[in-house]
């Protein structure tokens, strides 16, 4: 009884030639970049309704900023290629820019404390 030997699984890159890594790519359909341009029409235009509509306050502050983030992500995601991008890279560029983030609102807040602080003592 002979057996067959089980074949060896081949690097990645074996079953091409060296001048072939120039040119292998990943090739998105057309289709993808028209619904996120859509996407991205109907997104700014409820920002404009917003201020069309006549909110004020909190509310409306909060929603530009949840719009304008949602708009700001679809781009990273597709058209920076971010969506398509190994986990360590996507935390390399994200993780920073999140951290000075929590470093300014925690200025922020302790800004707001002390300025709360001196009308207490120095009124």
């Amino acid at each position: 009884m002979a057996s067959t030997p089980t074949p060896t699984p081949a690097s990645p890159g074996a079953a091409h030639g060296p001048d072939d890594a120039a040119h292998t790519g990943q090739q998105h359909p057309i289709g993808l970049y028209l619904k996120i341009w859509l996407l991205l029409f109907v997104l700014s235009t409820l920002s404009y309704m917003v201020d069309y509509v006549g909110f004020t306050g909190y509310l409306r502050w909060t929603l530009i900023l949840l719009l304008m983030v949602m708009k700001a992500g679809l781009i990273v995601a597709v058209f920076m290629h971010m969506a398509w991008e190994r986990m360590a890279l996507i935390c390399a560029i994200l993780v920073p820019p999140l951290c000075l983030l929590i470093l300014v609102w925690l200025m922020a807040e302790e800004a707001h404390y002390t300025f709360l602080t001196r009308g207490i003592f120095f009124h």
